[in-house]
């Protein structure tokens, strides 16, 4: 199990990108959330099992590449329990 956060950068509020990361979410054995960030980033807690973590992060840059300009990534402890995958506010 590997928890993943990612802080992306560029046009990435106002464009659906929250949205976009939980539909996308579904689509894998994937918890966390996404929120934005009052600096316009957005930052996004995703874990799972890393092929699922991975497969996720690739198709959430697939699907808002014109969108991103930058993202950092950095790992945390598994949450307990977490179950879905949420846009927090």
């Amino acid at each position: 199990m590997e928890r993943r956060e990612i802080v992306y950068s560029g046009r990435v509020q106002g464009v659906g990108f929250r949205a976009t990361a939980r539909r996308v979410a579904a689509g894998f054995a994937v918890s966390g959330w996404v929120r934005n960030e009052e600096d316009g980033t957005v930052r996004l807690e995703v874990q799972g099992a890393i092929r699922d973590v991975d497969a996720f992060v690739v198709e959430v840059r697939t699907q808002l590449r014109g969108f991103i300009k930058g993202e950092t990534a950095r790992y945390g402890l598994s949450v307990i329990d977490e179950s879905g995958f949420e846009i927090a506010r």
